[in-house]
């Protein structure tokens, strides 16, 4: 399942859902991203993500569909949050389920590192000082880049 959306979730429940869906799987793995409380050198006061609706989902789905050919996967949840944030709020969150730890955990990572970097939001940092349209780190982008080398190996 895929849910974008402005409306806060709880993530305790949502896992509890989620791991009573995919029973029978042997391995259940989730992230859970939170709004940070300060970025560099001050405090955020909130964070403001849009998106474009239908066509954040349908990328966040061929992403998914993708996970599913290298892993095998009994079941997904994917859940992001747009509009304006507060520090300390989930963000995002990805569950997969798996009849195997590794498949489970290399499909959650492979997933959030495309909700990282290629995923169409567009996040503003809100500080004291201002605001600024953020972009994801040098270090993301070699994050992913990984899985496109697993590709040509």
């Amino acid at each position: 399942m895929i849910r974008v959306s402005t409306d806060p979730f709880d993530p305790g429940a949502e896992l509890s859902a989620f791991e009573k869906s995919a029973n029978g799987a042997g391995a259940v793995v989730s992230f859970l991203g939170k709004v940070r409380g300060r970025a560099g050198e001050g405090d955020v006061k909130a964070l403001y993500l849009e998106h474009y609706p239908g066509v954040t989902e349908r990328s966040i789905a061929e992403i998914e569909r993708q996970a599913r050919k290298r892993w095998a996967i009994d079941d997904t949840l994917i859940i992001h949050r747009v509009g304006e944030l507060k520090p300390d709020e989930p963000i995002v969150m990805v569950c997969v389920a798996s009849a195997h730890r590794r498949e489970a955990f290399e499909a959650a990572d492979f997933l959030m590192d495309y909700l990282k970097t290629e995923a169409m939001f567009w996040k503003k940092e809100i500080r004291e000082d201002g605001a600024s349209w953020i972009e994801p780190r040098e270090a993301d982008y070699r994050d992913a880049a990984r899985w496109k080398r697993d590709e040509t190996e």
